[in-house]
This record gives structure tokens, C-alpha cells and sequence, in this order.
């Protein structure tokens, strides 16, 4: 999968709420077009900011009860998580320079 590290609902409380990092969620399903059109700008942005930023994918389908959990209505949803809590959310297939602009503010020099 690259540099975006797959969760489920069991690994989610590890690897996004405790990360002393942002972590970038992507929200997608396989069955998803526009998931698979954002997938490599999303790769593209883990490897750039690799150490900055965890990024990582969660299959809707797979684990619905974090789906459900933060609303997500629509995907591809991306959620920035700082600390714990949803910073931002972006839901639908963007230019990576708008989600890039998002997340920005939110990561260390």
C-alpha cells in the first residue's frame, strides 16, 4: 500500500487518536472511483511529509463503526486529527493543493 499505513477499527484509537503526530484519515472503499483517483496524491503526500504527518486509510467498508462514529456521509472523506480530535475535514475528490492547504497549518516546521 505504500506510504499510507492501513487501519480498523481495532488499530484506530493506536494509530490515530494516541499519535503524538497529525494523522490524515482517508476514508475510501475499494468499490469508491473517486478513492481510487486521490490514492497516489494521497501517497504523494504521506512520503512528503513523512515524519511530519501519519497518513493513513480506513476501508468504510470494513470498519463502518468508525465510519459511523465521525459521520462520515460521503467518501472519499479525508479528517486531519490532532491530539485526538477531527481539525479538519475535506469529503469528495480534491486537487492535492487544497488538501495540502488544509492540512498545512496543523504540522510542525
Amino acid at each position: 500500500m505504500g506510504n499510507a499505513v492501513a487501519v480498523t477499527g481495532q488499530t484506530f484509537e493506536n494509530e490515530v487518536l494516541r499519535s503524538d503526530v497529525p494523522v490524515l484519515v482517508d476514508f475510501w472503499a475499494a468499490w469508491c472511483g473517486p478513492c481510487r483517483q486521490i490514492a497516489p496524491m494521497i501517497e504523494e503526500i504521506a512520503k512528503e511529509y513523512a515524519g511530519r504527518l501519519k497518513v493513513v486509510k480506513l476501508d468504510t467498508d470494513e470498519s463502518q463503526e468508525i465510519a459511523i462514529q465521525y459521520q462520515v456521509m460521503g467518501i472519499p472523506t479525508l479528517m486531519l486529527f490532532k491530539g485526538g480530535k477531527v481539525v479538519e475535514r475535506v469529503t469528495g475528490a480534491y486537487p492535492k493543493s487544497t488538501v495540502v492547504q488544509k492540512i498545512t497549518p496543523y504540522l510542525a516546521a
